[in-house]
């Protein structure tokens, strides 16, 4: 059969199959489109040359990620310092390298045809997976928005993350779009259904709900509940910065947690950087942070800048700051995973005219995961952008943490759907690894995640509070996901890989 050429009707399919993407995340939060958001893009590219698949695939993946992450040019230009004219661009870069992966998927869809069944929807599925595990760490890796974020709330089928993590939940829809558009060609052209492939995936579907239904039944062992606050400074990022709002900015944080003194919380969280200055700052600053965990006596977990001790100048990092009741500051953790053309800008190094773009200078990177202790129990921190990560959640948790803590500033997302995607990123490593996750952010969303994803207790965006919860403390042995990792994205990336080659072969024979 020869193959056709994309025309404009097939690019607007292609364009509602992105649509649909954006629909199924936060804050639109329409997450049953994942179901089928693949399918016109699958219908428009059926039977059309590798390079206009490619083409059609990109075009899906412009439109989903400019409605996605289009909150790069608030975050760049107000945060770093970024000016407009070159904020814009930034976007553009990254949506159409995010898109390509989706181009890449296409073109291997191409080359496979309907009769293929239940072996092309399997590898199909498992390509998706490998490319969304490659954009993980492949130029430092950017696992925003992954397909399986979308069913954050969909709380019983996402209970399967803790064997094969956020990955597996991205292969079981993909999975199903490609099942129902099987059945849409079948049905169109009156060919033999695909019943095998239907057996296959409900079986599979089948059993990932019961697993869910299973799990959220099943309780947890735990230690004694741990009473723990979150403050919710809501400092606008025009005057976070502005050093004459320094006193005014901990005098907000000092009423928020001294109102809490009737019933004081074992631990006090402020997010990222809530005191905005290089910790200790020698400066009466100091005795208005290390006074309030003493007055209260409680532990209080803050952010701020640091340097090394002793130094005035040199390396900048992102901290996270334990301070015991006692007013002795017991640990600090430095941010490890640092967001480009926020934190730092990329080749800045080779090109120091490149430092002068951002507005608070290069952070350096931490260099180990830190713990926490309580006489509770442990806990690690994450930092930001931190929380996307799958892999330093599982580091804290293999090394001893009982639950999670993550900080963050998303005033720099302003009023954009970012804070909301956030949060949805932030369920996922709750389920992943069994574990409470506390997350403070400065402008919200504030809240209390359980080990089953469910968000207990949040604030409001753009809103000054503090929040109290009870939360539980591991004392179970590690989920099959937090002792094995990506093991479920690694096996699809080599079947994925395995797709590649076979369609390479296949198209040089077609050739000789």
């Amino acid at each position: 059969m020869t193959a056709l050429r994309a025309t404009r009707q097939d690019f607007f399919w292609a364009g509602v199959s992105g649509l649909l993407s954006v629909l199924s995340f936060p804050n639109v939060d329409f997450f049953p489109v994942a179901w089928v958001f693949l399918v016109p893009l699958l219908l428009c590219t059926r039977g059309k040359t590798a390079k206009d698949a490619f083409l059609l695939g990109v075009f899906a993946g412009i439109v989903a990620y400019l409605g996605l992450v289009y909150w790069v040019v608030v975050a760049v230009h107000r945060y770093g310092n970024i000016p407009l004219p070159l904020a814009i661009p930034i976007l553009i870069l990254l949506v159409l390298y995010l898109s390509l992966y989706w181009g890449i998927f296409t073109y291997f869809c191409s080359y496979y045809t309907e009769r293929a069944g239940c072996i092309a929807m399997l590898a199909l599925s498992a390509l998706w997976v490998g490319l969304e595990y490659l954009r993980s760490f492949f130029l430092t890796g950017f696992p925003w928005a992954l397909l399986g974020y979308s069913q954050y709330r969909n709380t019983t089928f996402v209970q399967a993350a803790d064997i094969v993590g956020v990955y597996g939940i991205s292969f079981l829809l993909v999975l199903s779009n490609i099942l129902l558009f099987l059945w849409l060609v079948s049905w169109r052209q009156g060919r033999r259904r695909p019943i095998t492939a239907t057996i296959v995936t409900a079986a599979i579907l089948a059993l990932t709900f019961a697993y869910g239904s299973w799990k959220i039944h099943s309780p947890l062992t735990t230690g004694e509940p741990l009473k723990v606050a979150v403050v919710q400074g809501n400092i606008e990022q025009d005057v976070k910065w502005d050093k004459r709002f320094q006193r005014e900015t901990l005098a907000i944080y000092r009423t928020l947690s001294l109102g809490l003194r009737e019933a004081p919380p074992r631990l006090i969280v402020w997010p990222e950087t809530a005191l905005p200055a290089y910790f200790p700052t020698r400066t009466e600053l100091d005795q208005g942070v290390l006074m309030i965990p003493k007055e209260l006596g409680s532990y209080l977990l803050f952010g701020s800048l640091s340097r090394k001790k002793g130094q005035e100048e040199g390396e900048v990092y992102n901290s996270a700051y334990l301070i015991a009741p006692s007013s002795l500051i017991l640990d600090r953790y430095d941010k490890l995973h640092l967001v480009p053309f926020g934190e730092y800008i990329p080749l800045s190094r080779f090109f120091p005219i490149f430092s002068a773009l951002v507005g608070i200078g290069n952070i350096s990177s931490g260099k180990a995961a830190v713990i926490f202790h309580l006489p509770e129990g442990k806990f690690g921190v994450l930092i930001c952008f931190e929380v996307i990560f799958p892999e330093l959640s599982r580091k804290f948790i293999r090394k001893g943490a009982d639950f999670m803590v993550t900080i963050t500033n998303d005033a720099w997302f302003g009023r954009t759907s970012a804070p909301y995607q956030h949060l949805a990123h932030a369920t996922l490593r709750c389920i992943e690894n069994r574990t409470w996750l506390v997350r403070a952010a400065n402008t919200g969303i504030s809240a209390f995640i359980d080990p089953w994803g469910r968000i207990q207790k949040a604030t409001g965006l753009f809103t000054r509070e503090a929040l109290t919860e009870q939360i539980g403390v591991r004392r179970g042995q590690m989920t099959f996901y937090t002792k094995h990792g990506d093991l479920f994205a690694i096996i699809c990336s080599l079947l994925g890989t395995g797709l590649i080659g076979y369609s390479l072969i296949r198209k040089l024979k077609a050739k000789s």
